[in-house]
């Protein structure tokens, strides 16, 4: 029975969102909006299809830890160390200046003690790293040095987590088993991962790599995810940190971006669980009860947020309108404060309504973030973001410096396969010092690749996500060197399709390799044996009595008739009767053409 249950379940999971996700897509609203009102319908307040959230919210948190584990693939120690300023002095005085502004005013309209408002501060000033990310990704601002400041106040709020914690086990002593582990066995563990987690991980991959299959490395990548995320949950850190800890240590790994490309399924559904799972865990009843007062506190902690945050960007010397772009973004309550107020709650620290306030306005602030996003766009619709950026390029371009990734190499060469067909060509281009990137699935060739400085990526030429990592929309040419012919029909496919500027030298493994390539309007596919057969024929006729000349002459017939005959068989490739016919007539007219040669 318990097995039918969790079936329906998934089945209603996957049916709001099927519904609701693109209805609010079409409305303009974000996906977002679209799962909170998909759980809060399915939910145990409104249709009741799901009756215990908890155990969906609890297994959808793992959506949280993908995200910040890619993330972190995309930092690595020495960058985060040139944020240890904007971590500490914007992340710090975003959380305590927004924590006082709303312990002044729960001082003020409500009884409580200074420490319960001051803790309630504290849960509320932090904002969902689930919400603001993928906001900060969709308008394209991640990169630029404003979406650097708000990450580095995103994360400043995940590493506040557990001070906020210990604070409240200080306040509540019922809640002092809650957070037993001592502060410095954390800090070891986090010392150690930085310290020897490449040195472990790295060797695993590229072992996996070599005898496993993709699924397995996939499979490798999220053992070690999950794993460091559950070590630092048991030593007092969150699951997220230690996910952002697992990427920081793999970023500079030749599998970061095989393991992104992989992970980015997984990390969507289950992100769309949790926001489901967020959405089902709103009191309703409670809304509907008190509407007005439930959105003006909502508001309000929203105005709060957007106002501290474009202030202490502005003493950072971003422009205003910047600066509330991404107050906007951060300006919701966090799924973190969902923790603090029920750890709160269990510990007798709060009181269970005012716990069921602070739990419905995070909500709510969450529902409201897309609106005011689009709000935001439309008051500043006349100087979008990417014109700012512009017209600020050189600071941008001077922060982006300090933050370039070490493998953000342009090439107009992509070799893609590097076994001997691709060795040699890179030899060849080398000597001639022209650069070039490559992609290969053998982890050997990376490692051997990069021990010559040469740009290298690990990973599937197929997938497009790591030809663009590989710099393709940069390139001018595209060396197509796989063993494998499927893999290399669907690269010319994909590249034709979405890369159409882009110049193809492909390797055909025999001749049917090459009809299909030129089918596919690849332009004289370099045959593999052919070109060596070719120069193997030439230095027999030459041994046998020709001269270099007449065997140099006869040579050139044969390419210029096969190459004839190669294009005439594109057209009934598909037919064996009709190509079979053409070959034998093909052999008589090339027979004609060497008789009329010697006759001349």
């Amino acid at each position: 029975m318990e097995h039918h249950e969790t079936l329906l379940h998934a089945i209603y999971y996957l049916l709001a969102a099927t519904i609701a996700v693109p209805l609010f897509r079409r409305l303009g609203l974000g996906a977002i909006l679209g799962y909170l009102v998909a759980g809060a319908i399915i939910g145990p307040y409104e249709l009741g299809l799901i009756y215990q959230p908890e155990a969906a919210f609890q297994f959808s948190e793992l959506g949280v830890v993908l995200l910040l584990f890619v993330i972190g693939l995309e930092l690595n120690p020495q960058q985060l160390w040139k944020m240890r300023l904007d971590i500490g002095l914007l992340g710090g005085a975003q959380m305590l200046l927004t924590a006082l502004a709303i312990t002044g005013l729960i001082a003020v309209f409500l009884d409580l003690s200074w420490q319960q408002g001051f803790m309630i501060g504290l849960a509320l000033a932090l904002s969902s790293t689930a919400f603001a990310i993928p906001l900060m990704e969709e308008h394209k601002i991640m990169g630029l040095p404003i979406g650097r400041k708000g990450f580095s106040i995103l994360l400043l709020q995940d590493l506040a987590v557990i001070p906020i914690l210990l604070l409240l086990a200080t306040w509540s002593p019922s809640a002092s088993e809650a957070v037993h582990v001592p502060w410095w066995i954390g800090l070891c563990t986090v010392a150690f991962l930085l310290l020897a987690g490449a040195r472990i991980f790295n060797p695993l991959l590229q072992i996996v790599a070599k005898y496993g299959s993709r699924e397995i490395l996939t499979a490798a990548g999220l053992l070690i995810v999950l794993s460091v995320a559950y070590l630092m949950q048991l030593v007092g850190f969150s699951m997220s940190m230690g996910a952002f800890l697992a990427g920081m240590l793999l970023a500079q790994s030749s599998f970061r971006h095989q393991l992104a490309a992989d992970i980015e399924p997984f990390k969507g559904l289950l992100l769309g669980l949790f926001f489901i799972a967020v959405g089902m865990s709103l009191n309703l009843r409670l809304l509907f009860a008190e509407p007005l007062l439930i959105l003006v506190l909502a508001l309000t902690l929203m105005l709060i947020k957007i106002l501290v945050v474009a202030l202490v960007l502005r003493v950072r010397k971003f422009p205003i309108k910047d600066g509330l772009l991404i107050g906007v973004m951060l300006a919701q309550g966090g799924e973190f404060a969902f923790v603090v107020m029920s750890t709160a709650e269990q510990t007798t620290f709060l009181p269970e309504d005012i716990s069921n306030y602070v739990v419905l306005v995070v909500g709510i602030s969450m529902a409201l973030t897309s609106p005011l996003v689009i709000l935001h766009e439309f008051f500043t619709r006349k100087r979008t973001m990417q014109e700012k950026a512009s017209e600020e390029a050189a600071h941008a371009a001077d922060a982006l410096k300090q933050l370039e990734e070490p493998d953000a190499h342009k090439a107009e060469v992509i070799i893609a396969g590097f076994g001997r067909f691709g060795q040699i060509i890179g030899r060849i281009l080398t000597a001639s010092n022209i650069p070039f990137n490559a992609l290969d699935k053998n982890p050997e060739h990376i490692e051997f690749l990069k021990n010559y400085g040469v740009q290298s990526y690990y990973g599937d030429a197929t997938r497009i996500e790591l030809l663009e990592a590989a710099g393709i929309r940069d390139a001018k040419v595209l060396v197509v060197a796989l063993v494998n012919i499927e893999a290399s029909l669907a690269v010319v496919r994909l590249v034709k399709s979405h890369f159409p500027h882009i110049t193809l030298i492909v390797r055909a493994r025999d001749r049917a390799h090459a009809y299909q390539l030129a089918e596919l309007g690849v332009e004289n596919p370099i045959r593999e044996i052919y070109e060596s057969s070719l120069s193997a024929a030439m230095r027999t006729l030459t041994e046998v009595g020709y001269t270099e000349g007449q065997s140099q002459h006869a040579i050139d017939i044969f390419r210029e008739h096969d190459h004839s005959l190669l294009h005439q068989a594109i057209a009934i490739s598909k037919d064996p009767k009709e190509l079979a016919l053409l070959v034998k007539q093909s052999r008589k007219e090339l027979k004609d053409l060497f008789s009329k040669d010697v006759q001349l």
